[in-house]
């Protein structure tokens, strides 16, 4: 999953947080004091609710600070706060919001009593001033970032908000809309003048992400009013039909949509070309510095490897090397080699591993059409395998999500051919759905057989299950609900790949052999990322290493290695979460032995909402405690 958050955001910054504030001195000083009586319990009961109701109402206040900072964010929330605005995306900004952070840690720190916390607040204390340890860290490595990249760039996220998230009820949303659409020139100048001060120092993605961002602005630039076309381009279509649908409802008159038309075509024309083109004219003049053959940031960037291992560090929430992670991922390749091996075998496959990973790669059998019925197709099956597993999820779980899910198609304007599927979360209230979304542009780098994995990965048990149960949790802060930490979060949907076999899934072995793709590919990230970031791997090497060990097709391949190359230390991330996750399971399996409830287990680790990794692993020590 891609999370499109914009990272210049607060929120964002958040949510890729590392090592938190490890409390387990604090426990051990508790538990070595002499047993207390019982009104000396209830006492410290009281204490403790009492501090925590504080604190919590501290976290409500400073969250809505922190809210109103980001009108996107509140827009992805369901709110309409700051409706016709768009963030600031100013270097000046980042710091202020940095400062707001660390005031605000300090401020925690300083009036409230960590000992006199219950559990759940204690949780909530680390993780706020953890957040504000790996944003502190971060800053040196600011410079480093590349402002404009094919997997999570503003040019086609902020087109999205205003396509996709931004909802018009009323003529107001639609004005707001319209600002909205100048805002986004504004955004993109204070973004173009970034990237142009980091090439400055230096830092430059690599040649293929100019190339992919120049022609998403190509097509976003596309079509009336910026042409003579007969096509709308993809904005413009979403203001027509936006209003249109305002007349529709009675909400507009002919006369008030066509002034709003009017206003969204001068915003579009006046404000957000001119910034769009200004920033492919840059990219187009600076495209001959970029590198043609691609290698990893520690060979890139002068602090190249002080700032991979400060990715590594927020995005697994662990102390781990790239060391470490890079035999981490040697290790699953060779179990997960042996699985693959297992099910070769079981379908009666006369030839080696190499010679399956061909015929899984190439044979009709496993790939849609590459044609609208087959993209429909696609969807379809991806809504029934949904639909079967809903029906297991009691089962496996005590808590379920209220919030619907629906599967879509990438919008046009920033489809890819081979990327990768994602998900979209709802709005607390429901009043949006979760959508996962497909990129079907290349059918061939779709295959059937891996479909089912992604669908419980992105859908349910995965991504929609577990953020949709965080939104919806009233036993922790607003801010913890929101929280979007990358191990936690997609090693769950990386285990849920593996518990929808537990509940029944993957009854065609090519399936089942799908599911064991989608793992090694998570594996190999492990190995490559660490290769082309801290080893010195080229990119052909990569892709290599990954065509060795997976029947990935080469587009999809080449899809995930430039991603890495854009996002370091980012893939590395899932298959970390998925380990600690199932090392947990086991944990809990045998100190409970006949008294482990799966659903009971499964809530546990979904009911405090994302955590660092630490953090869950003490949460499950804790209800272990609790059942025994």
């Amino acid at each position: 999953m891609r999370r499109s958050l914009i990272t210049l955001s607060l929120l964002a910054a958040l949510a890729a947080c590392s090592e938190p504030a490890n409390d387990t001195n604090n426990t051990q000083a508790n538990s070595d004091k002499a047993p207390a009586s019982v009104n000396e319990q209830n006492t410290q009961t009281d204490k403790a609710e009492s501090e925590s109701e504080r604190l919590n109402q501290w976290f409500a206040e400073k969250y809505e600070e922190q809210l109103q900072q980001s009108p996107l964010q509140m827009t992805f929330l369901g709110r309409k706060d700051r409706y016709g605005e768009i963030d600031d995306m100013s270097e000046q900004a980042q710091q202020e919001q940095l400062q707001w952070m660390d005031a605000t840690t300090k401020e925690l720190q300083s009036q409230f009593d960590y000992d006199k916390l219950n559990d759940t607040a204690k949780t909530s204390y680390d993780i706020w001033v953890y957040s504000n340890k790996i944003q502190q860290e971060g800053k040196q490595f600011w410079h480093d970032n590349y402002i404009f990249n094919q997997m999570h760039g503003a040019h086609s996220f902020l087109p999205q908000v205003l396509i996709s998230f931004h909802k018009v009820d009323t003529v107001s949303d639609m004005e707001a809309f319209n600002q909205r659409v100048s805002e986004t020139g504004r955004a993109m100048n204070q973004l173009l003048e970034r990237a142009q001060q980091y090439a400055e120092q230096g830092t430059r993605p690599p040649r293929f992400a100019y190339e992919k961002v120049i022609d998403e602005i190509n097509n976003l630039l596309s079509g009336q009013p910026f042409d003579d076309s007969e096509d709308d381009s993809p904005v413009w279509a979403a203001a027509k039909s936006k209003t249109d649908a305002l007349v529709e409802a009675g909400e507009a008159t002919a006369e008030q949509a066509q002034k709003l038309k009017d206003s969204a075509k001068q915003a579009l024309l006046n404000e957000f070309k001119p910034a769009y083109v200004a920033v492919r004219d840059w990219l187009q003049s600076d495209i001959d510095n970029t590198l043609v053959n691609p290698a990893g940031v520690g060979t890139t960037l002068e602090d190249g490897k002080a700032y991979y291992a400060h990715q590594l560090k927020a995005s697994t929430t662990t102390d781990l090397t790239a060391d470490e992670i890079h035999q981490i991922g040697l290790d699953e390749v060779a179990r997960l080699t042996k699985e693959m091996e297992a099910i070769k075998d079981q379908v009666g496959f006369d030839g080696d591993l190499q010679e399956f990973f061909k015929f899984i790669r190439t044979d009709q059998q496993f790939f849609y059409p590459n044609t609208d019925e087959g993209r429909e197709a696609y969807l379809t099956d991806a809504r029934d395998y949904l639909g079967f597993i809903h029906d297991q999820l009691p089962d496996y779980f005590g808590v379920l999500p209220k919030a619907d899910l629906v599967v879509k198609r990438v919008e046009p304007f920033r489809e890819q051919d081979g990327a990768a599927q994602h998900y979209f979360p709802g709005t607390p209230d429901g009043s949006r759905p979760g959508v996962y979304y497909a990129h079907l542009s290349d059918m061939t780098s779709m295959p059937k057989n891996e479909m089912e994995a992604i669908a419980y990965h992105e859908g349910n048990p995965g991504h929609h299950m577990q953020i949709s149960i965080a939104q919806e949790l009233e036993s922790v802060p607003e801010f913890r609900k929101q929280s979007r930490f990358t191990a936690y979060v997609e090693g769950w949907a990386l285990y849920s790949e593996l518990l929808a076999k537990e509940m029944g899934a993957y009854e065609n072995p090519y399936s089942d052999f799908g599911r064991l793709i989608t793992e090694m590919w998570r594996a190999v990230r492990l190995v490559v990322d660490t290769g082309m970031h801290a080893k010195g791997w080229t990119e052909e090497q990569a892709v290599k290493y990954f065509k060795d060990h997976t029947p990935v097709a080469e587009g999809a391949v080449k899809s995930e290695i430039q991603r890495y190359l854009v996002m370091p230390g980012q893939a590395t991330s899932y298959k970390i979460g998925m380990l600690k996750i199932i090392e947990l399971r086991k944990k809990a399996e045998a100190a409970l032995g006949d008294k482990f409830d799966i659903r009971g287990f499964h809530d546990t680790v979904l009911g405090g909402g994302a955590l660092p990794l630490n953090l869950l692993e003490r949460r499950i020590d804790q209800w272990i405690a609790e059942q025994q």
